[in-house]
């Protein structure tokens, strides 16, 4: 049995290209769907298919907030 553990993830197409933040409870799994494209979406059809930036959270309550402060500052900020 896996042990689902909340996580977000910046995932790119390209340097400084387009990139997309989300959150999940399977980091793997999730990387591997944006990867091959196996979820229509954003990323499916922005090409975001490299794995930028993640973030291991203790509670989903808690990744979702993070996911919320990244999404709400500027590109430049969030990466500082």
């Amino acid at each position: 049995m896996q042990v689902k553990q909340p996580a977000i993830d910046i995932m790119a197409n390209k340097r400084n290209g387009t990139i997309y933040t989300g959150v999940t409870s399977d980091l793997i799994k999730r990387v591997y769907e944006h990867k091959y494209g196996d979820v229509p979406g954003f990323t499916q059809e922005h090409g975001c298919k490299f794995l930028a930036y993640y973030e291991l959270i203790e509670d989903m309550i808690s990744a979702i907030a993070r996911e919320k402060q990244l999404k709400g500052g500027s590109r430049k900020r969030n990466w500082l």
